[in-house]
């Protein structure tokens, strides 16, 4: 069987092989501690803007914000000013396990900057910005590539021996071209050219939705470790269920529509306790429709929770649906459910 715990980046050791990938607007605290009570060995903060960092911006700051039980965790830094970027990983380190550098994003608003992806357009820069981070810190430094900028452009083995021979400890490939975005398929082989031309660890991103996956990844590409994102939306289970299968071969079964909604409720309580109810109550409302995908009669309860103002209200509207998945189990009454719980549709609704 694959080996699934205890991987080493730098001197740090980590839990697990499965990583939770960064996403904007996603990777708060309250996300990353759910991903890791579920199996993940590394969580990775959303992309933090550098410059902000070095203005020490109080939003930004927020961002930075690790709890103390969520270790080991990585904080992800992106710009293009190899000064700021180095100054700016000294003063994350002080609450990261690892420092993760940006080379991937491919939204225009980053790309317009110069940063994330643009950067595989630049080699000699992101050496640059890779060795003065390294030379900032004291902690491990990785780093997050695409395939290259685009189908004529493919640079993904150049950036990582490059990035490697800059002193960075791990390498996470994507392998999409930025022109790609997150639309059609990563290509794996570019994984397994990056893990054939390099000594650290590779981490393998792109297209988990199952545990089928993430052995189906490591088979083709020989990776050290896999990173989910887009997968594990509403879905935390898949570290815990891809874990066992390494393990054992046997897949555990999927989550019942009661543990998907007292998980919900659960993480809705914690955004509370982290962001106050108002937050909470706005930024909850993305993972009711992941968390309830394929369940029958849920559509009146989406709707009205667009407009809860507090956890009260959410809990009164989804206590009827809680009533109806306890009976469901009790009585394995499948007319609750319209749908299979289609992954893959919900990858299409949120990028990694």
């Amino acid at each position: 069987m694959w080996i699934t715990k205890e991987l080493k980046i730098g001197e740090v050791i980590l839990p697990s092989r499965l990583f939770f990938a960064p996403m904007a607007g996603i990777s708060n605290m309250a996300i990353r501690s759910l991903m890791r009570q579920h199996g993940a060995g590394l969580t990775v903060t959303e992309m933090i803007c550098s410059e902000a960092v070095v203005r020490y911006n109080s939003k930004t700051l927020k961002l930075m914000a690790i709890s103390p039980n969520e270790h080991p965790v990585a904080i992800q830094l992106f710009g293009h000013n190899p000064d700021s970027m180095a100054e700016a990983g000294h003063i994350a380190q002080t609450e990261a396990d690892i420092i993760d550098i940006n080379f991937g994003c491919p939204a225009k608003t980053v790309i317009r900057s110069g940063s994330g992806s643009a950067l595989m357009k630049h080699p000699e820069l992101i050496r640059e910005i890779v060795s003065k981070i390294v030379n900032a810190v004291s902690c491990p430094v990785t780093a997050k590539i695409r395939s290259g900028w685009d189908k004529d452009s493919i640079n993904a083995v150049e950036i990582a021996k490059m990035i490697e021979d800059c002193g960075a400890s791990a390498i996470i490939i994507h392998p999409r071209t930025r022109s790609q975005g997150f639309s059609g398929h990563s290509d794996w082989q570019v994984i397994k050219d990056v893990k054939d031309n390099v000594k650290v660890p590779v981490i393998g991103n792109g297209d988990i939705s199952r545990p089928e996956d993430v052995k189906d990844m490591l088979e083709m590409t020989n990776c050290d470790a896999v990173m989910i994102g887009r997968g594990a939306m509403g879905n935390p289970w898949i570290f815990s269920r891809t874990i066992k299968y390494l393990e054992t071969g046997i897949i555990p079964p999927s989550p019942s529509y009661y543990e998907r909604l007292i998980q919900l409720l659960e993480l809705a309580r914690s955004y509370v306790e982290l962001h106050g109810e108002k937050i909470a109550c706005l930024e909850i409302r993305k993972y009711i429709k992941w968390y309830t995908k394929g369940m029958q009669n849920v559509t009146e309860m989406r709707c009205k929770a667009m407009h809860i103002e507090t956890l009260k209200e959410l809990e009164d509207l989804m206590s009827p649906h809680i009533e109806m998945a306890i009976n469901m189990e009790m009585n394995e009454d499948e007319e609750y459910v319209s749908e299979p719980y289609n992954r893959e549709s919900i990858l299409q609704e949120v990028d990694d």
